[in-house]
């Protein structure tokens, strides 16, 4: 089990990475109240159980994807402990042959490494090259708890503050699907 710290409701005093401070910074500047938590590096779902617990969250899975070609680009976000099956996201979407994109592509295009992939990663697409698609089952959660844009710090923000706020400063338009 890995150790995780008591909740606190403070951006953290050092930023590990450029995309951890623009999440930050963004909470801020839209007045969004979080929960957060420091943690052991957290690379699955089942290491997130005990961020689970201190938060009184359900962590969303959200998977970095591409087609064969890798020129078609999605950022899914799914509940944490619903089965990814590629053949049922293609088919919602209508797109054939989905794979988890490389590592290397979502370091350069989203800032994250795998297992800290989250839709703030958005906020350094600027091109807007990666389609933003949502499990239906996601938006009945009262609160949405995702990664910091670190394996190592961990939140929960109110749902209706994601949709409302967040979503709409991402700049990009998600797509919803019921898989």
């Amino acid at each position: 089990m890995i150790k995780v710290s008591e909740v606190k409701t403070e951006a953290p005093p050092e930023y590990r990475t450029d995309l951890q401070q623009k999440v930050y910074e963004m909470l801020a500047a839209l007045k969004v109240p979080f929960e957060r938590v420091d943690n052991d590096p957290a690379l699955t779902m089942e290491d997130c159980e005990a961020i689970d617990e201190r938060l009184h969250v359900k962590t969303v899975k959200t998977l970095f994807l591409c087609n064969r070609q890798k020129t078609s680009f999605y950022l899914f976000v799914t509940p944490g402990d619903k089965p990814f099956v590629t053949k049922n996201f293609g088919r919602a979407l209508g797109v054939s042959r989905v794979s988890f994109a490389p590592p290397e592509m979502l370091l350069g295009m989203l800032g994250t490494v795998v297992g800290a992939t989250t839709v703030f990663s958005l906020l350094l697409d600027t091109e807007n090259t990666v389609r933003l698609v949502i499990d239906e089952a996601v938006t009945g959660y009262e609160y949405y708890g995702c990664t910091d844009g670190t394996t190592t710090g961990y939140m929960r923000i109110k749902m209706q503050d994601l949709t409302e706020k967040i979503l709409p400063c991402l700049q990009h338009q998600p797509t919803y699907i019921n898989v």
